[in-house]
Formats: structure tokens, C-alpha cells, sequence
């Protein structure tokens, strides 16, 4: 399965430090699956960029929207391992521009996933998300696969 870590706007500079982790994480995640990191000057360029990529299954967008659903780490272990068993090929986590994702963007998503009511810089929001994608990933030691997760998954849906 291949994960993109994509955003609107300029590419980090090279020294930004919140990069240098989303990359550790990355990289760490590399054994479960491909990430890469991806960034878009404008929505539109992504929505563009994510039909262009459409391969033997859909690309599956997930858009960080504050109106989006809030998940625990396990229950977001548990929705990332559903979609690599379905045999997804390629799941894109996006974070938007920073006035939102338009309505059509919205439209576009199979998920659109909140990572909680704090506004928080755009660069601190993917290194959350690298973060969170490394602890779903089966060589992560920090959630065991135990009945808690089948738990959330059937309170949560």
C-alpha cells in the first residue's frame, strides 16, 4: 500500500524541524507501506493530481477538516488496517489550504478526519498525522492488537 502525507502550500524548508520528524516517522512506517510526502500549491492541483493517480483501486482521499470525524489511535489503527485489507492500493491523508477544502474537495473524500478543536500550524498538523500513521502500522509496539480495538471500531460506527 502506498501513504501520502500531501499539503497545500510551499514545500517545508529543509531545516524546518517538524519536517525532519514527519520524515522519521515516515520512514519508519516504510515496512508496512510506501510514504511519501506530497506538496500542492493549490486544491485544485491536488484534486487533479489525485484522478491522475487512480489505479487498480480508487485513490482514497482523507482530508484533515475540523468538521471531520475525531477517531482514537486504535480506531484509526483499525480504519488504516480495513482499508489495506480491502486491498486499497493508495491512501492520500491531505492537509488544506488554510482558509478549507471547498465543498467539491469535501465531495471528493472518503473521509474527512478531524484531529481534534485546536487550531494548530499546518507543519505540527502533519507531523501528528506521520505520527499517528506509524503507530497504526504493524511494527509500531504502541497499540497491541487486542478486543479494545474491536471495542472502539463497534462504538465508533
Amino acid at each position: 500500500m502506498n501513504l501520502t502525507l500531501a499539503h497545500i502550500g510551499a514545500r517545508p524548508a529543509a531545516k524546518d524541524e517538524f519536517e525532519a520528524l514527519t520524515a522519521l516517522y515516515l520512514k519508519r512506517c516504510s515496512t508496512f507501506a510506501r510514504c511519501n510526502t506530497q506538496a500542492f500549491r493549490t486544491e485544485k492541483a491536488l484534486l487533479d493530481w489525485l484522478d491522475r493517480h487512480e489505479g487498480r483501486t480508487p485513490v482514497v482521499a482523507v482530508l484533515l477538516d475540523s468538521r471531520g470525524r475525531q477517531m482514537s489511535s486504535e480506531v484509526f489503527a483499525c480504519w488504516l488496517g480495513q482499508r489495506r485489507d480491502e486491498g486499497t492500493q493508495h491512501v492520500v491523508f491531505a492537509v488544506g489550504p488554510h482558509d478549507g477544502w471547498s465543498d467539491a474537495a469535501r465531495a471528493r473524500a472518503q473521509l474527512l478526519l478531524s484531529l481534534g478543536p485546536l487550531t494548530m500550524a499546518h507543519t505540527l498538523a502533519r507531523l501528528v498525522l506521520a505520527e499517528q500513521i506509524y503507530r497504526a502500522s504493524p511494527s509500531s509496539p504502541d497499540i497491541p492488537i487486542t478486543a479494545r480495538i474491536e471495542h472502539e471500531m463497534n462504538r465508533s460506527l
